[in-house]
């Protein structure tokens, strides 16, 4: 009801407005006071970009108009990725981070409306990070619609906020003095996705008006989506030992069962994950020129984004979640010297299947003031205060497990290494033999506030220079807290049936959406009805309490930049030099040792700044910059508070806490860009750049190799996982400064129509980029060996490009693009003997969008996304075993705008 809610909101909105916000025909207003230029189609706007990146003083690229609205887009950070350089993940089908030039999410500073900001989503799935609290901007709470330009500003000056080593990201709505008068357009789109049958929509809508010297504009973007991503998983494989096999085996494959010496891949899952999504984004904007010397600005923006997800799996549930019964069969392959088991049928075995349903939203709220101000001929000044909040709420996680003992079952990945195939030798729809194992109950909440102010001067100094000078005030929180209860039904009797476990239709339901295979799982209402959970309330008492703390940044920042413009020679030369200092005051508290603690500390510095363009003929530029910046450590690694795993635990498991760290310092790097880029009339350069980064203080994950019990760590045994006793033993994680690490690297792009072809292949035009990346780290105790190992840098792909093809009439356009992501590492996990590294092998994207121009007024656009259905890899250690294969359909959506 609350969606339906919803749709029919938005829909009004969007009939009384009688608009719809069309990038493809906002002016753009930068930063700077330069002349308002209408965008009108897709060349007008790549040259909008083009001119932006050709002015800056620092490495830029740009998105304006058409660039955003027109690309096959379904959020921002789908339009993010055809940026050299930019790379994304996915999450639904959809983009959700971005990494920048080898560096990770939680390197790139946001910024919306010139203030910094942070949005958080989650992912269903534990292996992408699920519910965590890092500094990376989730881009999917937002649709691009909502947006006339982003920049990507690559290298670093004085006059930007510190944080962002990898790069800072700008995102900008429109004004209503974007325009010349009354503007309104309205848009709707629908279309399906294969893998779910569904009808998605999306409607935008945009009204603006400008009265002498007062503007006003909103807009609107609400969007529903269906997605399903599906396929198989293991979640890790394991090293274990048995004396339960055939007499039939080999004696050297016995003898390697004995002395556990066999990987075995663990949860040989089917696996699918279902997500209905309603997206709302709305913005307004108050202009008022006072006079031709003073202007105010009112921006505001909010953003939800709601999931309702649930999930179903079949797995095995054996000795440490392997199929490991009594071995039937085997048959094992070297891999990389590990002797990975690829086939085996097993008999005894332990089956389970899981149902999950799940409740999240994210909403943002931001509302900023600026004012502009031309004291004199030689003074401006620019204030701007504002305000944001992004709240994370996932007041729904339940989870259902059924069991079934002395099973048989077969793992095979002899036909796929990336795939798995399971046969049973029962029935996996039958009630026979299932037992309800248990219930669990979870909620997550996250709440992350921005306080920001600025001021800025700008004083021109004699013909040629300027100096600009400013002071800023920043005040950053982000609290949080979790709530769990679990162990019904097998070790927490609930109020209803106490100790019955046997299933009946009337409690279980068949699964059958798995192209693979259907099973029998919970229904989740009927169980909890049986049981007498319905009303159960996660109330202050089940607090996890290590899992609660906030953590608090207030920063003081004053800033003094020179600026030239002179001749060198016959040729021009920009350029500026500029220090920064910041002082940073930061407060955690939580949970340690069993205590509430709050821990203050503050660390300051001066970040040094030179950029310069010179034109070495005419329309080629040569860029040169040196820089130092810093990023601030991840929230969960500052936190005073330890989290213990509750990954169920099988006999001589070791478990897992993480404890954070407050006194961490942040990473500070030293940045060295370079470039030179030629320019071409109309649609067109070529560009190719080389950057550096030396980066010091590298945050790294440390494990004491020795193990404690919970007691000896302080921590209660309510927070024991499913298997544990007071005696488990668990092995400790914390994060460490330790050794630097640099990243190195080029980029080439090239923009350019192809009108010296003969018609009617003049019309053409080509857009494309490469990016190739390097960058390793030391990483310590790496598979609890006590050893450390250098690996590439998390996030870091050393190969990805964007390439984009376009045929384009004053009537009709066309567009096909691909996006190509090399293999990354997502973790290295110190301490964990199931493997030395996590991460993902290289993708590549086809997205399709067309145009037709009725008239003036109605335009009728088709896209297609995802257009191969790219199979997503997720992969286990270094010696590449799978761990998570999905698909998530592909998507096409029709649809009209109309300009009144």
């Amino acid at each position: 009801m609350k969606n339906r809610t919803k749709s029919v909101l938005a829909i009004a909105i969007v009939n009384v407005l009688a608009t719809s916000y069309s990038p493809a025909l906002l002016a753009q207003e930068s930063t700077d006071d330069t002349e308002i230029i209408e965008v009108k189609g897709f060349r007008s706007s790549v040259i909008k970009a083009k001119d932006l990146k050709r002015e800056a003083l620092i490495a830029q690229d740009s998105i304006v108009a058409e660039d955003i609205a027109d690309f096959p887009d379904l959020n921002l950070a789908d339009s993010l990725q055809r940026i050299p350089g930019v790379a994304i993940t996915r999450e639904g089908g959809e983009g959700r981070q971005i990494s920048l030039r080898g560096m990770g999410p939680d390197f790139t500073r946001v910024e919306l409306n010139g203030m910094e900001a942070l949005g958080s989503s989650s992912s269903p799935m534990d292996s992408r990070g699920a519910t965590s609290r890092s500094r990376a901007f989730d881009f999917n709470i937002f649709a691009s619609e909502l947006f006339n330009q982003i920049d990507v500003k690559k290298s670093y000056s004085a006059d930007m906020e510190e944080g962002g080593i990898g790069g800072t990201v700008g995102l900008h709505t429109a004004r209503p003095f974007n325009y010349k008068g009354f503007e309104s357009l309205v848009g709707v789109q629908g279309g399906t996705n294969t893998n779910t049958d569904s009808f998605d929509q999306r409607l935008v809508g945009m009204v603006s008006n400008t009265w002498d010297n007062f503007g006003a504009l909103a807009s609107i973007a609400y969007s529903t989506k269906e997605s399903r991503e599906m396929g198989y998983n293991t979640y890790r494989w394991r090293k274990r030992s048995t004396s339960n096999y055939s007499d039939s085996l080999d004696s050297q494959t016995q003898a390697l069962l004995e002395d556990g010496e066999l990987w075995f891949s663990r949860g040989n899952r089917y696996s699918v994950w279902n997500n209905q999504q309603d997206r709302l984004g709305v913005t307004a904007a108050l202009q008022y020129r006072a006079s031709d010397d003073l202007e105010f600005s009112l921006d505001f923006l909010h953003g939800e984004l709601e999931n309702t997800l649930d999930e179903h799996h079949i797995s095995t549930g054996g000795s440490s979640s392997t199929a490991l019964g009594f071995v039937e069969e085997l048959d094992y392959i070297d891999n990389n010297g590990d002797k990975e088991v690829v086939f085996a049928r097993y008999s005894n075995s332990i089956v389970r299947t899981e149902s999950r349903e799940d409740y999240n939203e994210s909403i943002f709220d931001q509302v900023t003031l600026q004012s502009k101000w031309t004291i004199s001929d030689e003074l401006k000044m620019v204030a701007q205060i504002g305000s944001s909040k992004a709240d994370y709420n996932q007041p729904k996680v339940n989870k259902a497990n059924l069991i079934r003992r002395n099973s048989g079952i077969t793992t095979d990945f002899t036909q796929d290494r990336f795939y798995g195939v399971n046969t049973y030798d029962f029935d996996p729809t039958s009630l026979d033999g299932w037992a309800v194992k248990d219930i669990y109950f979870k909620e997550d909440y996250i709440t992350t506030e921005f306080d920001n102010a600025k001021l800025d001067f700008d004083y021109l100094v004699g013909d040629s220079g300027t100096l600009t000078f400013g002071v800023n005030y920043k005040k950053f929180v982000n609290s949080g807290e979790r709530r769990e209860d679990s162990g019904y039904v097998e070790n927490k009797a609930p109020p209803l049936n106490a100790g019955i476990d046997t299933v009946t239709a009337d409690i279980t339901e068949v699964y059958s959406a798995h192209p693979d295979q259907s099973w029998l799982q919970l229904d989740m209402d009927a169980a909890k009805a049986f049981y007498g959970l319905n009303g159960l309330e996660l109330g202050e008492d089940k607090i996890v309490p290590t899992e609660s703390y906030q953590v608090q940044e207030e920063t003081q920042a004053a800033y003094a930049q020179y600026t030239w413009d002179n001749m060198l020679g016959d040729s021009l030369l920009r350029g500026n030099i500029g220090l920064r200092y910041y002082n940073t005051e930061l407060t955690a508290t939580g949970i340690s040792e069993g205590e509430q603690i709050r821990i203050v500390r503050d660390y300051s510095g001066v970040l040094p700044t030179l950029n310069l363009s010179y034109e070495v003929m005419e329309d080629v530029l040569l860029r040169f910059g040196a820089s130092k910046n810093l990023t601030r450590p991840s929230l969960n690694a500052l936190s005073v508070s330890a989290s213990v795993s509750q990954a169920t635990l099988a006999e001589g498991d070791i478990g897992k806490v993480t404890v954070g760290n407050p006194s961490l310092k942040p990473y500070s790097s030293v940045n060295i860009d370079t470039s030179i880029e030629s320019y071409f009339d109309g649609v067109g350069f070529l560009s190719a750049a080389v950057f550096y980064k030396d980066i010091k203080d590298f945050v790294v994950t440390e494990t004491l190799t020795e193990t404690f019990t919970l007691a000896e760590l302080s921590l209660p045994n309510s927070l024991l996982p499913n298997g544990g006793t007071p005696t488990s033993q668990f092995n400790v994680t914390s994060p460490q400064n330790s050794d630097s690490s640099t990243i190195k690297g080029f980029e080439f792009a090239f923009q350019r129509d192809l009108d010296f072809l003969p018609a009617p292949f003049d019309k053409l035009g080509v857009i494309a980029n490469y990016t190739w990346a390097d960058g390793t780290s030391k990483y310590r105790n790496v598979q609890g060996t006590g050893v450390d190992q250098v690996k590439a840098f998390q996030g870091l792909s050393k190969s990805s490009y964007n390439m984009t093809l376009y045929y384009e009439t004053d009537s009709w356009g066309a567009r096909i693009a691909a996006a190509y992501r090399d293999r990354f590492i997502s973790a290295v996990e110190a301490g964990l003997g199931d493997e030395d590294e996590r991460g993902f092998h290289e993708t590549t994207y086809v997205d399709f969008s067309a145009f037709y121009q009725v008239n003036e007024s109605i335009k009728i656009n088709i896209e297609g996304i995802n257009l191969t259905n790219q199979r997503e890899e997720q992969y286990s250690d270094s010696s590449d075993r799978q761990y998570n294969t999905t698909t998530s359909g592909r998507t096409y959506m029709a649809g009209v705008t109309y300009k009144f």
